[in-house]
């Protein structure tokens, strides 16, 4: 047999080895959850009484799943606000918000799937995409004849907007909020691990990457992450609600694109708020780097605010509000 056809058949097997190596010599810690002190700050969240929780509603899923929401209408003729929770917590998260805004807007909180409140198993989907794919089944369940839509997420739930923004249902959004957005873990506003919340598997995800430019995605329900969520939430009576580490493919559908900027620039007309200590990101950052691909942002510094407490900063609803004026 020629050296040429034996590389030919030793390279992909090579290749292979490689990447299971990598995969399998990399485990879960078995404490997702243990905060390494440098995550970040809930003290304000944990000092904050919680906002009574919104009445739920169902809908059915294209798969049959049941998607489940809160909801707060809103005044005749106003949009619709849906609202995308971040990384390991429901929609709960929006409860207070949701309130206030509901003189607004009509306010939908998703539960997303493979979170507290949300379509089984915990830290998984199905497939990449199908977040996507619920938000718009639910978009179009609740939205009524001609009414605005106005999607908005904060941290990863923002960066699903943006991905959103960039896929096959872009046309059914007018607008869009972002509340110190996830973009990408390379983006220039990212900061080392966000902050210290996320916990990356560099190894197996290097050989996941691997295995899925060759088209092999029997893998994909494997762990790749996990957050340092604080023990005083984690034992606490809502630790239950927490969900401490995601697969590959959930992580893959709550993130834009790689090439992450594109999503950016199919945006439609939208407002970013951050607060100026936030510990995951950049927040002054964030304009220079997105108004180089499109000029449909608005951007909003809130000081002395951080990453979690920006989501019930008073200005964030004041800023919300004025935007969803315009599309009454």
């Amino acid at each position: 047999m020629s050296h040429f056809l034996w590389g030919a058949i030793l390279t992909p097997v090579i290749f292979l080895c490689i990447a299971i190596g990598l995969i399998v010599s990399q485990r879960p810690s078995g404490e997702p959850g243990v905060d390494t002190g440098t995550g970040l700050d809930f003290s304000g969240t944990l000092a904050r009484v919680a906002a009574a929780p919104l009445n739920m509603v169902e809908k059915v899923a294209r798969d049959k799943a049941s998607l489940t929401s809160g909801f707060v209408a809103g005044p005749e003729g106003a949009p619709l606000l849906v609202l995308v929770h971040g990384s390991g917590w429901h929609g709960g998260q929006f409860d207070g918000l949701a309130r206030t805004l509901a003189a607004k807007a009509d306010v939908l909180t998703v539960n997303l799937r493979g979170h507290f409140n949300g379509p089984a198993p915990r830290g998984d989907v199905g497939y990449v995409g199908q977040m996507e794919d619920d938000l718009a089944d639910l978009i179009a369940a609740h939205r009524k004849d001609g009414q605005a839509v106005v999607l908005g997420g904060h941290s990863s739930g923002g960066g699903l907007v943006v991905r959103f923004a960039g896929g096959d249902h872009r046309d059914m959004i007018d607008g869009a909020v972002l509340m110190a957005p996830f973009l990408k873990h390379d983006a220039p506003v990212t900061r080392p691990n966000s902050g210290g919340w996320a916990r990356p598997m560099t190894r197996r995800i290097v050989g996941l990457s691997m295995l899925n430019m060759v088209g092999i995605r029997a893998l994909d329900h494997l762990v790749m992450i996990e957050f340092a969520m604080p023990k005083d939430v984690v034992d606490g009576p809502t630790g239950h609600q927490a969900t401490l580490a995601y697969s590959w493919r959930l992580n893959q559908s709550f993130a834009p694109r790689a090439a992450y900027l594109e999503d950016v620039a199919a945006l439609p007309e939208f407002v970013l708020i951050a607060g100026s200590k936030d510990e995951s990101f950049v927040a002054e950052g964030y304009e220079p780097l997105m108004s180089g691909v499109t000029g449909k942002g608005h951007y909003h510094l809130v000081e002395g605010v951080g990453h979690l407490d920006i989501v019930d900063a008073p200005q964030t609803a004041a800023v919300m509000g004025a935007f969803l004026e315009q599309f009454r």
